[in-house]
């Protein structure tokens, strides 16, 4: 069978690799096409666009680019008629995957969506999208589920992804990971910034202000897999070091983690690392995202599945070096600590087990 894969972002790179590794079990036959990143083109098939071309941050910068993404969708379209894929399965990516969807539908190709757009926190309305246009809807997070019921969408839960990305994991060795990467002998403290040029910029100087306080440990950035590693020279010093595409090894290695909200704060937990949630858009694009998201009291995965704080969210003026290092000390030691991690393992406990690959790969056979 001819698959069809758009994601449009790192966490969508991941998911979709995972799938198509899944897929290739199922379906001997199997070919792929895809818009996605490194850890899909690894997998086999043909990449026909990065997700480094593709993702855009806040409103202020859609609004930017918006020549180049609607070039993007001209092209994709062009694409899907020219190599007549059997299935599309859209990962995420709502602003682009379900103009994608309307176009596939009308031509009478199935069309799958796998990793849920956060429709729940804003822009509900796009769930009638999904309704005419998606053939199967497979959610990742528990409460999507209730959420599609609600608006007479049939789902399915077929587990977090992320669990099967964090089981396949090797041991590794502490010492043997400074020792690879040049690290000293002081406890890491892990900065996490993002995977967008414009996100990593504004994020890493707030993360590195608090330094002074913690002369005990050392930073060490995980570099994103879509940026040069000529972009993060600039940070380094002696106590600043640099790790790229090594993210899951560093966390392992790390006391505690300031992480940039996204996929990541929720990877962070599942390997069971403390955690600071720190978030700091444009003051246009915050406004605007104020106005539009509804009923959300969290931005963290972390927080928003366990329905309540666990990990504390620093967002835009609260994001400032005094909050961080208090909330920093929490998490280094004590019971603020202990508590963050006996939450991590509810946390695992209600996302279920591993196999969500398997198990959307044999919705997407059945379908």
């Amino acid at each position: 069978m001819k698959y069809y894969i758009i994601a449009g972002e790192a966490s969508g790179d991941l998911h979709g690799s995972n799938l198509m590794k899944a897929l290739k079990q199922k379906d001997p036959n199997a070919e792929f096409r895809f818009w996605g990143g490194d850890l899909m083109k690894a997998q086999g098939g043909t990449l026909v666009k990065h997700y480094r071309d593709l993702a855009f941050m806040g409103f202020l910068e859609v609004v930017m680019n918006l020549r180049t993404i609607l070039n993007n969708i001209k092209f994709c379209k062009e694409d899907i008629l020219k190599n007549k894929p059997d299935v599309i399965i859209l990962v995420d990516y709502p602003g682009f995957n379900l103009r994608i969807a309307r176009f596939a539908k009308e031509l009478g190709i199935k069309v799958i969506y796998y990793i849920s757009p956060q429709l729940w926190a804003w822009k509900e309305g796009r769930v009638e999208i999904i309704k005419k246009y998606v053939d199967e809807m497979m959610v990742i997070l528990p409460f999507e589920e209730d959420f599609y019921r609600k608006h007479g969408v049939h789902s399915h839960f077929v587990g977090h992804p992320l669990l099967d990305a964090i089981s396949d994991l090797k041991e590794i060795k502490i010492d043997d990971f400074k020792k690879e990467h040049g690290l000293n002998e002081k406890e890491i403290i892990a900065l996490l910034p993002g995977s967008r040029k414009q996100e990593v910029e504004k994020m890493l100087e707030i993360m590195l202000s608090v330094r002074p306080h913690f002369k005990d440990y050392q930073f060490v950035i995980a570099g994103a897999p879509s940026l040069p590693k000529e972009f993060y020279q600039s940070y380094v010093d002696d106590n600043v070091h640099f790790v790229s595409n090594k993210t899951y090894d560093l966390l392992r290695c790390s006391k505690a983690a300031l992480v940039t909200s996204g996929t990541a704060t929720l990877e962070t937990a599942l390997l069971n690392i403390p955690e600071v949630v720190c978030y700091r858009g444009s003051k246009i694009s915050y406004a605007i995202a104020k106005r539009l998201v509804k009923n959300i009291n969290y931005i963290s995965l972390v927080n928003l599945i366990m329905d309540r704080e666990v990990v504390k969210e620093l967002i835009q003026n609260d994001l400032n070096t005094k909050n961080l290092v208090d909330e920093l000390n929490k998490i280094l030691e004590g019971g603020k600590r202990e508590q963050v991690l006996n939450d991590y393992s509810l946390l695992r406990e209600k996302l279920g087990g591993k196999g969500a690959s398997d198990h959307a790969a044999e919705v997407i056979l059945k379908v």
